[in-house]
């Protein structure tokens, strides 16, 4: 199968960059599974495993794919006629004043049914770029792994848990002084920051903690920064909202959306196996998983058949911060 994934965006990323990196491992296990890849892509991409076309943003994108492509990969729903059949991965939360197109494919169940569709598919990461983590490693502290100034993601949170459980926290994606959201200064010396990080720096922090803190007040779709941290054998804590109930088991995590509740589950933090964890995160969450899935629903729509038996919609507006309560 000839396959076209597009992003604008250049590939490979370094360091931040989540959807990014899920597109990247899907065209190389998509590759190792026998497929033609090509991205459409930012200019400064490269890749040893698929062509790379620089994507015009001052031309159609319809007029960008090649004649021998059977079928095309977007990120975002199309804004024009592609005349080859397509597939369109959802990656965020949509309002109910947007109209979703029938072969959108989520990132979760929850996701799926929150828009009223069926199709999903989990990300998968690529094991090969984080190694075999030291299961038998000291762990010596809690982390959060998200861009702390996305008040949705609530590292303010995160660090009121923290102090109030005697945890340090390292936290990743932030800064103590934060001036693109309005002033924020944190002041509280429990906390080390790291901003945005990648690499064998990350993989260290993730492989020394016991749990990543993930106090979401939105309904998460799917959340890469709880498979990278299960994956290095930290427990994931978090709300229930979105998709962490079907991500999180109580083998594996924590879900409440009291506080007092975590701060007691994690005077018990070091009872989670990190053998657990990362073999959890081995058996669901692959790049090549996600890629034969991925293959299906380009067989489906290549037959003519939708992914789901109606357009997508969001159901409902939620309010813009759900309740983190005591």
């Amino acid at each position: 199968m000839n396959i076209l994934l597009q992003h604008n965006a250049i590939l490979p990323v370094n360091q931040y960059g989540g959807t990014e990196r899920v597109v990247w491992w899907l065209g190389k296990y998509l590759s190792l599974l026998g497929h033609h890849v090509t991205f459409l892509v930012k200019e400064g991409s490269t890749s040893s495993f698929a062509k790379i076309i620089p994507y015009r943003e001052n031309q159609s994108l319809d007029e960008q794919i090649p004649d021998d492509i059977d079928v095309v990969h977007l990120n975002q729903k199309p804004q024009e006629y592609i005349r080859k059949p397509f597939v369109v991965t959802q990656h965020g939360n949509s309002s109910q004043l947007d109209s979703l197109h029938q072969n959108t494919v989520f990132v979760s169940k929850n996701h799926a049914e929150r828009h009223g569709g069926e199709a999903f598919v989990y990300n998968g990461i690529d094991f090969d770029d984080y190694g075999k983590p030291d299961l038998n490693l000291p762990r010596k502290h809690l982390h959060f792994l998200a861009k702390a100034a996305w008040r949705v993601k609530n590292v303010k949170g995160a660090i009121e848990i923290s102090k109030r459980s005697h945890h340090k926290l390292i936290v990743m994606g932030g800064t103590r002084l934060n001036l693109k959201m309005g002033f924020r200064f944190t002041p509280d010396f429990h906390v080390r920051f790291h901003g945005m990080i990648g690499g064998e720096e990350k993989l260290s922090i993730l492989n020394q903690s016991k749990a990543l803190l993930f106090p979401v007040l939105w309904h998460e779709p799917f959340g890469l920064a709880i498979v990278e941290s299960l994956y290095m054998g930290s427990a994931v804590f978090g709300t229930t909202y979105g998709s962490l109930p079907e991500l999180i088991h109580p083998e594996v995590g924590f879900l409440s959306n009291h506080k007092h509740e975590w701060v007691e589950q994690l005077k018990n933090v070091d009872h989670f196996s990190p053998k657990l964890c990362h073999e959890y995160a081995q058996d669901i969450f692959s790049a090549r998983t996600m890629a034969e899935k991925y293959v299906t629903y380009y067989e489906t729509v290549l037959a003519g058949k939708p992914l789901n038996s109606q357009t997508p919609k969001a159901l409902e507006n939620y309010p813009k911060f759900l309740p983190f309560s005591e």
